[in-house]
C-alpha cells in the first residue's frame, strides 16, 4: 500500500520553491513570505490603476462629443465625398457613312471633354437630323447621360447608333483627391450606319436646286434619285436646310430663330412631308390607267382645240369652258404625254363627246396604284399621305356634291389632289422598271420590296416613249444631252389666294434605253412663269456630273472620286 500512498503526493513543485533547499530554509521568515517571488501590491498602485482608467474614458468620451457634436456635420460631408462613386463611360456614337464608304457624320472631342457630332455634309440636315448631348445640373453633375437622335436618320436609326454607356467605379478621399480607378462595365460603341446615299451626287444635287430657288425667287424645293430596281435613294434633297451641328449645339440663338422664321420652313423635309399639287406630272399615269383599262389605245387621236365646252345643265344656253394652257391640235397620247396637252387628258379624266373617260373611282384607283396619296414607307420620320379628292371626300369637307369639272381637273394633277416629292419619285420609277412599285429605303444594307403595279409592261413602254419624246422634241428639251439619254415630264401648279405662284415640277429617268435612275425635283411658290425651271435644276446637276466624268453621265467615276476624297 505504499505505493499508493506515494502516487497520491502532488508532484508539482511551486516556483518559489525552486529555489529553496534545507540549507538555507531557515534563513527565510516564512510568516513575511520571505524568500518567496510574489509580492504584493501596495495601496498606490491599487489606487492609481481606476484614476488611470478614468482618464482614459473621459478623453475617448471628450473626443467622441468634438466628433458628433462639434465637427458631425463638417465630418459627414467629408465621409460623404470621402467614398466610391459611379461614373458614365460615354458610349462613342456610330458614324454614318454614305454607299461608298464615305463618312458624312462621325465623333470628336468637344469643349466639355465628351464627344460631340460632326455633320460634314449640312445640305442632309433634314434627312441626317441631329442629336440632344447628356446634360448636367448646375453642380455639374449630369441628369441626362442619353445622347439621343431627335430627328431624320439621327432619330430613325438611334438604336442602332447610340451604343451602350459604360460605368466607371472611382474612389475619392476626403479631400476630393482621387485614389483610384477601375472600369466596372465598358461602354459598347454604336453601330456605323451605312445609307444608300451618293455623297458626291448628294452634294451637286443640292447645289444645282438651291442655286435655282435662290436665282428665281422660290421659297424652297426638294429633290429625289432613286434606283429604279431596288428603291435605294441615291440622292434626297431638302431646301432651305438647317445645320445639324448649331442644332445639337444649340447656338446660337440667332441662327436658330431665323430658321424658325424661314419662309421655306427649314425644320420641314419638304422631299417626304411636303405635300403638293402635282399638276401635269401626273399625266404619265393617267395614261398608262387609260391604256390599261382599253379607254385608248397607242394610236388613239383627240383634237386638242385649247379647250373643251360643256354645256351647263342647270342654265341652258350657257357653257362651262375648261382650257388647256395652249392648242396642240391633234394629239395621241405619246404627243399628250410630250406636250402635256391638257385638253387629252381632261377627256381621258371624264370624257367628252364620244371618247369616254376614266371617271373619278377609275382615277382614284390609278393613282393610288401608282402609289400617290399614300406614304411611301420609307424610313424617314414625318412622312405624309396627301390627298387624291374624291366624291366623299369633297361631300365631307364641303357639303357639296362632285360635278364633272372636279373630275377633270383631277385628271391633270389639280383641283385639291397633293402628293409628296417621294411619291412622286417611285411612281416614275414604277414607269421606269416596267410595273414594280419599290419602297424607297435610304439604308444601304435594305433589302428591295416591291409590289407590282397591275398593268401591261407593254403599256408602260407607251408611257416612257411619250416621255422620251417630252426630251428631244418638246417641253424638257433643256435635257437633250448629248452624254445621258433622259425621259421626263414637267408639271407646273398654280398656288396662291389668286394662283399668283407656280410650283415647278420634273419627274423622269435614265438613261432611256435602261433605265436605272428615277428622278423628281419640286420648287415651291415662285413667280408666276417660272413653272419650267424644275428641268434646268437637272440640266444643270447632268452637266456638273459630266464635268466630273461621273457614272451617272456615262463616265468612268474617276474624276468624281478624286474630288470627293479631296
Amino acid at each position: 500500500m505504499v505505493w499508493r500512498r506515494l502516487r497520491r503526493r502532488d508532484p508539482e513543485l511551486a516556483p518559489d520553491e525552486i529555489f529553496l533547499d534545507a540549507a538555507n530554509a531557515g534563513a527565510f521568515d516564512r510568516a513575511r513570505f520571505a524568500g518567496q517571488l510574489e509580492q504584493p501590491l501596495s495601496r498606490t498602485t491599487y489606487l492609481a490603476i481606476p484614476v488611470v482608467i478614468g482618464i482614459i474614458f473621459v478623453a475617448l468620451g471628450a473626443r467622441a462629443l468634438e466628433l458628433e457634436v462639434f465637427q458631425g456635420p463638417a465630418l459627414a460631408r467629408q465621409s460623404a465625398s470621402n467614398s466610391l462613386a459611379v461614373t458614365t463611360l460615354f458610349a462613342s456614337r456610330g458614324i454614318i457613312e454614305d454607299m461608298n464608304g464615305t463618312v458624312i457624320v462621325d465623333n470628336t472631342e468637344g469643349q466639355d471633354g465628351g464627344t460631340h457630332r460632326r455633320y460634314l455634309l449640312p445640305a442632309l440636315g433634314q434627312i441626317i437630323g441631329y442629336v440632344s448631348y447628356p446634360k448636367k445640373d448646375a453642380n455639374g453633375n449630369y441628369y441626362d447621360t442619353a445622347e439621343t437622335g431627335l430627328a431624320g436618320l439621327e432619330a430613325r436609326y438611334n438604336t442602332l447608333l447610340a451604343g451602350t454607356n459604360g460605368q466607371m467605379l472611382v474612389e475619392t478621399d476626403a479631400f476630393g483627391t482621387v485614389r483610384s480607378r477601375g472600369s466596372v462595365v465598358p461602354p459598347i460603341p454604336g453601330q456605323t450606319v451605312r445609307l444608300s446615299i451618293d455623297a458626291d451626287l448628294e452634294r451637286h444635287f443640292a447645289s444645282a436646286i438651291g442655286s435655282v430657288v435662290r436665282q428665281i425667287g422660290f421659297i424652297a424645293g426638294a429633290g429625289v434619285i432613286m434606283d429604279v430596281h431596288t428603291g435605294a435613294i441615291r440622292a434626297i434633297v431638302s431646301y432651305p436646310s438647317y445645320d445639324p451641328n448649331i442644332m445639337s449645339d444649340g447656338n446660337p440663338a440667332t441662327i436658330i430663330n431665323a430658321y424658325a422664321n424661314d419662309p421655306g420652313h427649314p425644320f420641314l423635309d419638304h422631299a417626304v412631308g411636303g405635300i403638293y399639287t402635282p399638276g401635269s406630272i401626273v399625266k404619265p399615269f393617267v395614261a398608262a390607267g387609260g391604256l390599261s383599262d382599253g379607254l385608248i389605245t397607242p394610236s388613239t387621236i383627240i383634237n386638242d382645240a385649247g379647250s373643251l365646252s360643256i354645256p351647263d345643265p342647270y342654265h341652258p344656253g350657257k357653257s362651262f369652258f375648261y382650257k388647256g394652257w395652249r392648242a396642240l391640235g391633234p394629239v395621241d397620247v405619246r404627243k399628250a404625254i410630250a406636250w402635256s396637252s391638257d385638253v387629252f387628258f381632261y377627256t381621258l379624266g371624264g370624257g367628252y363627246e364620244r371618247q369616254r373617260g376614266l371617271g373619278i373611282d377609275r382615277l382614284d384607283y390609278w393613282y393610288r396604284s401608282f402609289g400617290l396619296g399614300t406614304p411611301t414607307g420609307i424610313d424617314l420620320l414625318g412622312e405624309l399621305g396627301g390627298l387624291i379628292p374624291t366624291p366623299a371626300w369633297k361631300q365631307n369637307t364641303f357639303k357639296e356634291p362632285w360635278y364633272l369639272g372636279d373630275t377633270y381637273f383631277t385628271a391633270i394633277g389639280q383641283y385639291s389632289m397633293q402628293i409628296t416629292p417621294i411619291q412622286a419619285v417611285r411612281a416614275t420609277a414604277a414607269v421606269a422598271n416596267g410595273g414594280t412599285l419599290q419602297t424607297p429605303t435610304l439604308l444601304a444594307s435594305a433589302t428591295p420590296e416591291g409590289v407590282r403595279v397591275p398593268i401591261d409592261p407593254e403599256y408602260l413602254q407607251i408611257v416612257r416613249e411619250g416621255m422620251r419624246q417630252s426630251v428631244t422634241s418638246a417641253l424638257a428639251s433643256a435635257l437633250n444631252l448629248p452624254y445621258v439619254t433622259v425621259a421626263a415630264k414637267t408639271g407646273t401648279a398654280q398656288v396662291g389666294s389668286k394662283n399668283q405662284y407656280d410650283n415647278s415640277w420634273v419627274e423622269g429617268f435614265f438613261p432611256y434605253d435602261h433605265p436605272h435612275y428615277a428622278f423628281v425635283v419640286v420648287l415651291e411658290r415662285g413667280p408666276t412663269g417660272a413653272g419650267e425651271q424644275a428641268v434646268n435644276v437637272m440640266q444643270d446637276l447632268f452637266i456638273a456630273l459630266h464635268a466630273e466624268n461621273s457614272i451617272y453621265t456615262g463616265g468612268s467615276g474617276v474624276a468624281s472620286s478624286t474630288m470627293l476624297a479631296h
